[in-house]
C-alpha cells in the first residue's frame, strides 16, 4: 500500500472552504474546485514508497483505468457533455495531428478515452442532468411571457422529441438568442417565482444560475434539464453523451481516466457547441440514480454498468472487531471520508488515514480491511463478471 499526495485544481467555481475543511486544513480564501486521485497525465497522484521517496503513481503498478475526484462547487459548473469512446479517439487523433498542445485551453480532447462518471454526494449536492421530457419543456416554456420562450415552444411543438430538443439547443447556441432575449426569459422566470408558480424548480434554477452568468445562453438550456438533488450517501450515473451542469455542493466523482469535456455555456472557458451537439446521445437523455448493493454488513457498492470503475463506501465502528473488508480488486484508491481509520492488507501492513487522506492498494496487497471509527470510499476496477453490480433507476 502507498499513501498518496494528490494535485488540486483551483477553478473559479470552486469552494474556498469545502475541500480544505474536509482535509483538516485552513483555507487561504482561494477557490479549491477539485482534488484528483489517479494517474491522468494532466494531474497525477504521487505515491510514497517505503523509503519515503515520492514517485508518480503510474510507476507503482501502471496507469489506472479510473480517476477519483473530490469536487466542491460554490458556483454552477459549465453546461457540458463527455464524449463516447469512438468520438474521443477521433477527436484526440485529429487534435494531435493538428499539433495542438495538450495544455492549450482551446483543446477539447486531452486524451483518447471516453468519460462515463458517477457522482456520490458528500454534502447536499445539486445538479442539472439529462433533458426533461418534451411535454415538461413545453409546460415550462408556455409559462414564460418572453418572445424567445414563445418561439422555442412553437418550434418544439412542430418537432417534438429528442431531435427537436437538440435543435433548440443548436439554435440557442448559434447566437440567434441575444443577451436581451435571454434576460427577458430570466425576468419571466422571476415573475413566475414571485407568483409561486414553478415547474419542477425550472424557473428557480434559472434565477440561481443567472446570478453568476447573466445573459448566458446556458440559462435557456438549463430550463430544459432535469434538476436533481442528491443527499449525502446518494449517487447518480452520468454516461458519456448525457448533458449536465453541476450546481453546488461537494461530492466524490469517479470516472474513466479522462479529462475530455465539451462545453456550451455557463463558463468563461472556451466553448465547443458543435462538439457538444455531436456528443449528445439519445440513449442517455435521462438520468439514472444508482441503487447500491450490500457487500458484507457495512459496505454499499455503487457499480454502474461500465468496465472502468465501481465505488464501495464502508463504515466501521468498535462493533467491527476485526474491521470490515472491502471488495477485492487489482487496483484500489481508498480515501477516508469521515472519522479516523486504519487500512490493513493481507501482509498485516497498516496505514492510518484521517478524513481527506488517501492511499493506493495494488494486487499484491490482497484483501484489504478497515478498522477504527469512520468511513472510507474505495474506487476500484470491478470484476469482469459484475458480481458486485447494481441496478439503475430512471429519474423520471
Amino acid at each position: 500500500m502507498h499513501r498518496l499526495q494528490n494535485p488540486r485544481r483551483g477553478y473559479a467555481w470552486g469552494s474556498p472552504t469545502f475541500i480544505p475543511r474536509f482535509s483538516g486544513e485552513r483555507g487561504d480564501g482561494t477557490p479549491v474546485a477539485e482534488e484528483w486521485m489517479g494517474t491522468h497525465p494532466l494531474g497525477e497522484s504521487t505515491a510514497a514508497l517505503d523509503n519515503g521517496d515520492l514517485v508518480p503513481l503510474s510507476q507503482v503498478n501502471g496507469p489506472l483505468p479510473f480517476m477519483l475526484k473530490i469536487l466542491a462547487a460554490d458556483r454552477p459548473l459549465s453546461v457540458q457533455v463527455h464524449p463516447s469512446a469512438d468520438i474521443a479517439r477521433a477527436g484526440f487523433d485529429a487534435e494531435q495531428s493538428a499539433g495542438i498542445a495538450l495544455d492549450d485551453p482551446h483543446r477539447s480532447y486531452k486524451d483518447p478515452n471516453h468519460k462515463p462518471e458517477m457522482a456520490y454526494a458528500l454534502t447536499t449536492f445539486d445538479t442539472l442532468v439529462g433533458f426533461r421530457p418534451t411535454a415538461e419543456i413545453l409546460r415550462i416554456l408556455h409559462g414564460l411571457d418572453a418572445p424567445l420562450a414563445a418561439r422555442l415552444a412553437a418550434e418544439l411543438t412542430e418537432d417534438p422529441g429528442f431531435a427537436g430538443i437538440v435543435r433548440l439547443v443548436e439554435q440557442v447556441l448559434s447566437g440567434s438568442a441575444k443577451a436581451e432575449d435571454i434576460e427577458a426569459v430570466v425576468d419571466a422566470c422571476a415573475a413566475q417565482v414571485r407568483r409561486g408558480l414553478d415547474v419542477k424548480r425550472a424557473y428557480a434554477t434559472v434565477l440561481e444560475v443567472s446570478e453568476h452568468h447573466p445573459g448566458d445562453p446556458g440559462l435557456v438550456i438549463a430550463l430544459m434539464l432535469n434538476r436533481l438533488t442528491l443527499q449525502p450517501g446518494e449517487a447518480a450515473f452520468l454516461g458519456a453523451g448525457i448533458i449536465h451542469a453541476h450546481l453546488s455542493g461537494m461530492c466524490l466523482e469517479i470516472m474513466a481516466s479522462s479529462d475530455n469535456v465539451l462545453r456550451a455555456g455557463l463558463t468563461s472557458k472556451p466553448l465547443d457547441p458543435t462538439g457538444l451537439i455531436e456528443c449528445l446521445d439519445v440513449g442517455m437523455s435521462r438520468l439514472a440514480r444508482v441503487t447500491p448493493t450490500l457487500f458484507g454488513t457495512s459496505t454499499d457498492v455503487f457499480a454502474p454498468d461500465v468496465q472502468e470503475f465501481a465505488l464501495a463506501v464502508g463504515q466501521c465502528s468498535a462493533g467491527d472487531r476485526g474491521g470490515i473488508e472491502l471488495p477485492m480488486s487489482e487496483h484500489r484508491v481508498i480515501v477516508c471520508t469521515g472519522g479516523a481509520v486504519e487500512i490493513v492488507n493481507d501482509a498485516d501492513e497498516r496505514i492510518a488515514l484521517a478524513r481527506g487522506e488517501s492511499l493506493y492498494a495494488g494486487p499484491r496487497d490482497g484483501a484489504v480491511r478497515v478498522a477504527g471509527l469512520g468511513e472510507v470510499a474505495q474506487a476500484y476496477l470491478p470484476p469482469p463478471d459484475g458480481a458486485t453490480g447494481t441496478s439503475l433507476v430512471d429519474l423520471v
